[in-house]
């Protein structure tokens, strides 16, 4: 009873821990500055209506519009919340997914719940720009949370579930559940569980229905065209994580080095691993190690244009994975052996990958310092075995990670004069108003006023991100950058349908009356 009581607590205080301090949450960064608008247009077409991004929507082949949309219905919560509530409880998921996987292999729950708390540190994939704990609610991270429940639950022979939870996933965000479906299927496969592979397949049927029948899209898509020199040139500035020759020079040795990790974990584990996970270790970190030339070839050589949309570059994010979760259990397993020095050197993967970006550069001594002292300190508590020692070491790195290693893993995006711009141009101006921040540059604010004020805007760096999506939206961003990335005069702006041209309080206009300003923003009408 008191083993199944640490297991219900661990979750939601890995939950808490991880969602509120480190590696933490946010809004409007990063991809929901995309999603949020997308969503409210869909929610009331009158919104946004002369925005590009809200009314040119990727979402057709996910259900996370649908399940927010829905949400949100139900409950009157705003959009914001609605993914924040969802991240929570799907980040919940994904560590009791840990857990299950953690005493499916034979753990002791105490052992569990340090190997999962190690897991949701999380780390950051340099080059394709992928997390292994998503700080934004977007698809991905709902589908990754999906995909640990999975496993976790294949570890206890509960088949159908888990087929479940992987077509939720799948539903979510393919590109990123594609991989584990297909080895989960194969295993299935093998097994003889054949309701499984039904509901993976009828995950995918669904899946086939949401997209024809998605409404609001102006732009469609070409999946089986190619990629023209101009696309290619402007997807190498803005979207360069897709195209694998630009980064993998500064990060092979990296990735290499966590896939030895994995396979030298794995070797020693192989023989108390159950044959599913066997294949899932393999299979899994393989897929990722293959990933860069794989993707290489489809969209470098073969210029697919489906391939900037799929991304398989991300699937490094496995070998990463696989580096961490099979390092700490091999660090347990070692130390229980008696294997001390052998437990240490496991035990240093999953805390360097959350604090050092990169394995095969020099570190900061105080990255260093914080490795070698909580692989200590795993080493000691795993050692011990008594739940104060445990619960130490799987609380102590969420703390001296981001305090003595001094990792910060998102900046402070919202301010109280954007909260101050955001209310006045939500009283004062007129619902299909058009808005232009003359001297935002490549920052990325603009984006945080659309999504909470509803107003459009022309253009912004952020939303040229889309340029991986739709070719036709590609060409209409870029133009529209072209004429505005230059501050102009008003009567300029005006021409180009603009009513309203936000600048920063340095570069206020001479004998010109704004008609809002603040400590940071002034508004002018054209």
């Amino acid at each position: 009873m008191t083993e199944k009581w640490l297991l219900g607590a661990a979750v939601p205080v890995l939950a808490l821990i991880t969602f509120f301090y480190f590696p933490g949450h946010t809004i409007l960064q990063s991809d929901t500055q995309i999603y949020l608008p997308i969503l409210e247009h869909f929610r009331d077409p009158s919104v946004l209506a002369r925005d590009i991004v809200a009314i040119n929507p990727h979402v057709a082949f996910t259900i996370y519009d649908e399940v927010a949309i829905a949400l949100r219905k139900v409950t009157g919560v705003g959009f914001e919340g609605v993914l924040m509530g969802q991240q929570f409880v799907y980040r919940a998921l994904g560590i009791l997914g840990l857990l299950l996987l953690g005493t499916g292999i034979g753990l002791s729950s105490r052992m569990a719940v340090l190997m999962a708390a190690m897991v949701s540190l999380g780390a950051t994939i340099a080059g394709p720009a992928v997390l292994i704990v998503e700080y934004e609610p977007v698809p991905r991270g709902f589908a990754l949370a999906f995909l640990l429940l999975a496993l976790g639950l294949v570890m206890h022979k509960r088949w159908t579930p888990a087929a479940a939870a992987a077509g939720v996933a799948f539903l979510f965000h393919p590109p990123t559940a594609l991989a584990f479906c297909l080895v989960y299927a194969a295993v299935a496969v093998w097994r003889r569980e054949y309701r499984a592979v039904a509901v993976l397949a009828g995950a995918a049927a669904l899946m086939a229905v949401f997209a024809w029948t998605q409404a609001g899209i102006s732009y469609h898509q070409d999946i089986f065209g190619q990629v023209d020199p101009v696309l290619e040139k402007l997807q190498r500035m803005r979207a360069g994580y897709n195209w694998i020759s630009i980064w993998i020079a500064a990060w092979w040795k990296h990735y290499l080095l966590l896939w030895v990790i994995s396979l030298v974990a794995f070797f020693r584990l192989r023989k108390t691993l159950p044959g599913e996970m066997q294949v899932f270790c393999v299979a899994l970190p393989l897929i990722g190690a293959l990933s860069p030339a794989l993707s290489y070839l489809l969209l470098e050589d073969w210029k697919w244009s489906l391939i900037p949309q799929f991304q398989p570059g991300r699937y490094l994010l496995l070998v990463t994975f696989f580096a961490v979760l099979l390092a700490a259990v091999a660090g347990i397993r070692a130390v229980e052996m008696r294997r001390y020095e052998e437990g240490f050197l496991f035990f240093l993967a999953p805390f360097a990958v959350p604090t050092v970006s990169n394995l095969a550069q020099s570190m900061m001594v105080d990255r260093v310092l914080v490795i070698l002292l909580l692989a200590a300190v795993a080493v000691a508590a795993v050692r011990w075995q008594r739940l104060v020692a445990v619960a130490v070491a799987a609380l102590l790195p969420f703390a001296l990670i981001p305090a003595m290693g001094k990792v910060r893993n998102y900046p402070a995006a919202h301010t109280v004069e954007m909260t101050q711009l955001v209310e006045w141009a939500r009283a004062n101006t007129p619902k299909d108003a058009m808005f232009q921040f003359a001297d935002a540059g490549q920052a990325q604010y603009p984006g945080v006023f659309r999504a909470r004020a509803l107003r459009a805007l022309y253009v912004d760096w952020k939303s040229g991100g889309q340029v991986n999506f739709l070719p036709a939206f590609a060409n209409e961003w870029w133009r529209r950058w072209g004429l505005v990335e230059k501050v102009l005069p008003l009567n300029e702006y005006r021409a180009l349908g603009i009513d309203f041209v936000v600048f920063q309080q340095a570069h206020k206009l001479k004998d010109v009356q704004p008609v809002y300003e603040n400590g940071r923003y002034l508004v002018y009408r054209d």
